[in-house]
């Protein structure tokens, strides 16, 4: 155990003092080369150009500190194979606007690599047909919804290392060390970015990081083991067992890590189709937006957030070690989410 320790310190370490130089460097040469967002005062709200290289910034320290430690195996080459492709597509949509369809076959590509790794549902009760369905469902969602939360200085990289290190905490409790030492080394890049990434950034993640860092988080907890029996019921019915339950063991939890990237998702799909907009066309009608329009400063977002997801978590370490029952666990998540809405569309808009 104590080898464990102190490996996972080194490498969590090593990858913020990374981290911590290269950022720099590469904020540097993104300005050389002008690789720049620019402010269009619609969704891009920050007064002067930014540089634009972060999922570099993030991957660079990641890659480099995993071939230091990292015991590297089939599995895992296919998840670096599936990011570094999420990488490549985001960049190109960095540099040209890519169109939703060209984005998204690129994303489903990237998908093609974890399935192919084994990063899918695996339960005897679904056909494979429905278990690769599943799995590509959820690995493009969570993809999207990290890239869609990347609105605000230091919010995706936030979101992420909130959700890592609960996932982190599952993979110690489970004695997955090889997954936990995956996450401790991409916590620490993320955090040495979170430096450069915070209000007011010096540097954004671009579709390139965003997709990078929804990739990763979307294929760890399938690396991870979920409790089977905890929903199971005294009642039995063809359609449950083999359809609802084996989606809800796997999944369930990690949604619930998850959570406010989700939140957004779903937000953002019944806003949009309200409004007739197309939901893969972009509008300011993000919770982050929303709650500076309400004069909001960008770090009680970044509070707000963190809290919110430390409630998402409780609430999953709850129905993990059956601390209270599943309905019990019911009604807090649907009060999180009651005080989600309330906050953030309920409150009166303030014009500015």
């Amino acid at each position: 155990m104590h080898a464990v320790v102190i490996r996972h310190l080194f490498a969590g370490v090593i990858s913020f003092l990374l981290g911590l130089y290269l950022v720099p460097i590469i904020i540097k040469a993104a300005l050389k080369i002008g690789f720049m967002d620019a402010p269009d005062g619609r969704l891009k709200l920050q007064k002067t150009p930014v540089a634009y290289l972060g999922g570099v910034a993030i991957f660079i320290p990641f890659i480099a500190t995993l071939g230091l430690c990292f015991p590297f195996d089939n599995c895992v080459l296919w998840l670096l194979l599936g990011i570094t492709l999420l990488l490549f597509v985001g960049l190109i949509d960095d540099l040209k606007v890519l169109k939703p369809s060209q984005k998204f076959f690129g994303q489903f590509i990237a998908t093609l690599c974890f399935l192919k790794g084994g990063f899918s549902l695996k339960t005897p009760f679904l056909t494979s047909f429905i278990n690769i369905g599943a799995s590509l469902l959820w690995l493009l969602t969570i993809i999207n919804a990290f890239n869609l939360v990347d609105v605000m200085d230091g919010l995706c990289s936030t979101l992420a290392i909130c959700s890592a290190t609960v996932f982190l905490i599952f993979a110690l409790m489970q004695q997955a060390y090889t997954v936990s030492l995956l996450l401790t080394v991409f916590i620490g890049s993320v955090a040495a970015f979170f430096v450069y990434n915070k209000p007011n950034a010096r540097i954004y993640l671009g579709d390139a990081g965003s997709m990078f860092i929804g990739g990763l988080l979307a294929a760890v907890p399938l690396l991870l083991s979920w409790e089977p029996t905890i929903f199971a019921t005294s009642w039995h019915y063809a359609w449950y067992d083999n359809m609802v339950r084996p989606l809800c063991e796997v999944f369930f939890i990690p949604a619930l890590v998850l959570g406010i990237p989700l939140l957004e998702v779903v937000g953002l799909f019944i806003i949009r189709t309200k409004l007739g907009i197309p939901f893969y066309n972009g509008s300011p009608h993000h919770f982050s937006i929303y709650l500076q329009k309400r004069g909001w400063s960008k770090w009680a977002v970044l509070l707000f957030s963190v809290h919110a997801s430390i409630a998402m978590a409780l609430l999953a370490f709850m129905l993990a070690l059956r601390v209270v029952s599943f309905y019990v666990l019911t009604a807090g998540f649907l009060t999180v989410v009651a005080s989600w809405v309330y906050m953030i569309f309920l409150q009166k808009i303030v014009d500015r």
